[in-house]
């Protein structure tokens, strides 16, 4: 079902504080002495300005759009300082389907700061995220005292990594009891990092001040597990893979992708220096290795290209299968359907999302079996929903944030208007989400279910929609 809204924005208030989440909160006037035709006037003066809002559309002098918190569940925003345009969700043994609230979660995200020399790769906890109070999630008790209000406010923990160079792109795994990191610096280096220490440190707030003070005293500051200078130049593309764990791929700006892995202790790493650069000289994006082949692994490239490799071949004969024109433009991101491996879908930077069946690969008349086009400018993030095989989600960089269900159909008893601007919506668009400038990345959170968390040039957004 499509979502109606009075509007679906978000204006955020903004603290760039290091370690800051705003919960959000709304005012409610009312006026005892209003006259009977106030109340009528005011209720015709709602209604009128109920209305479906898309990006794009131009506001009427006076109009602002304010978020209607009745379409959210659960909604928060951070701020961490600089702008972190990459992160993870760290997986953590609070529960698998929680949905009672508060909520807790963890994420590791890399810093993009003005200089490179203060970047840092942040762990972060973040706690009591409650309901949306106009969701029907929220508790239902009131609040009788300040204190009472402040133990209700979402509280975000952080422990930095001092990082050198920007991170374009952190992703992170689980591997023998430990979380493990990966980040690509602009440096052009990818490092490995054992965050066990910092997810130690954000559990309480003596460990995170004496953890902090020891970082401050250390020169030098805490050094990765392991890493690789092989890389011709920085890149975007990285991943662990989900069968084989300890096992990673990397690939960069000029084409070139690598493939790691762990031994058995974790004490050793082995990073082929044949690479896999079908791609060059062009770009690799983005990488995902398959849900269900441990030796499959799919890339997409500046090229215009998805391909699909597998690694027990030597570099030269790896490419299995590829689409050679799967956009107009620069394929930016793809995901691999974690239900039904069959499937994969990618967004570039021509707007379009294509959802892709792998069986027909190769083929000479490859096409996608769905197309969507409602971002307005390039694609930068997508992902598919983790439980739900025709639930996923994408972000670009016209600053919305689409929720997509390749199961509905359109309902034909109910026609809009032609010049409806829901007559104007694919069915399987649920719902839109702004508030953010510049998004850069978004994940589902595979242990809160249908929750989602973003990040932007403007911060962090933390929500659940009513429709999914």
């Amino acid at each position: 079902m499509l979502v109606h809204f009075k509007d679906i924005s978000k204006k955020m208030k903004e603290e760039p504080m290091e370690g800051v989440i705003n919960e959000d909160e709304s005012s409610e006037t009312s006026d005892d002495e209003s006259m009977e035709e106030g109340e009528k006037a005011n209720e015709s003066q709602e209604e009128a300005e109920s209305r479906v809002y898309l990006p794009g559309q131009a506001l009427q002098k006076g109009e602002e759009l304010v978020v209607d918190k009745s379409a959210y569940k659960l909604l928060h925003h951070a701020q961490s300082g600089a702008p972190c345009l990459s992160f993870d969700v760290i997986p953590d043994n609070l529960g698998n389907s929680r949905e009672s609230y508060p909520l807790s979660m963890y994420i590791v995200a890399g810093t993009q700061a003005a200089k490179a020399n203060i970047n840092n790769l942040l762990v972060m906890k973040m706690s009591n995220l409650r309901a949306n109070k106009y969701s029907e999630d929220s508790e239902t008790e009131s609040s009788d005292s300040e204190d009472e209000d402040e133990d209700r406010k979402p509280v975000m923990s952080v422990a930095p990594i001092k990082h050198q160079g920007c991170i374009n792109r952190v992703r992170c795994t689980k591997f023998g009891g430990a979380i493990l990191a990966a980040s690509w610096s602009e440096l052009g280096r990818v490092n490995i990092w054992n965050l066990q220490e910092q997810l130690n440190a954000v559990e309480n707030h003596s460990l995170l001040t004496q953890y902090r003070n020891k970082c401050d005293k250390a020169s030098a500051g805490i050094k990765p597990l392991y890493a690789f200078k092989g890389h011709l130049s920085e890149g975007f593309g990285l991943d662990w893979s989900h069968m084989e764990l300890g096992t990673l791929a990397s690939g960069d700006c000029k084409g070139n992708i690598h493939i790691w892995r762990i031994d058995s202790s974790g004490a050793s790493w082995h990073v082929d220096q044949r690479p896999y650069n079908s791609h060059a000289p062009h770009s690799v994006e983005d990488l995902q290795w398959s849900p269900s082949e441990k030796n499959v692994l799919a890339s997409c490239s500046v090229d215009k290209s998805i391909k699909i490799w597998d690694t027990r071949a030597s570099p030269q004969n790896a490419c299995m299968l590829m689409t050679p024109d799967a956009h107009t433009s620069d394929v930016n991101v793809i995901s691999w359907n974690p239900k039904e491996s069959q499937f994969m879908v990618s967004g570039g930077d021509d707007g379009l999302l294509h959802v892709w069946d792998l069986r027909q690969f190769g083929s000479n008349d490859t096409t996608p079996v769905a197309t969507f086009k409602q971002h307005t400018a390039p694609i930068t993030t997508v992902e598919w929903h983790p439980t739900e095989a025709t639930v996923f989600a994408s972000g670009g960089a016209d600053d919305q944030i689409a929720q997509w269900d390749l199961s509905v159909e359109a309902d034909h008893t109910e026609e809009q208007p032609q010049d409806s601007v829901l007559a104007k919506l694919p069915p399987q668009l649920l719902f839109i989400h702004q508030g953010q400038s510049d998004i850069k990345e978004l994940h589902w959170h595979s242990q809160c279910p249908g929750t989602m968390i973003s990040t932007a040039h403007s911060g962090f957004n933390i929500f659940r929609t009513i429709s999914v």
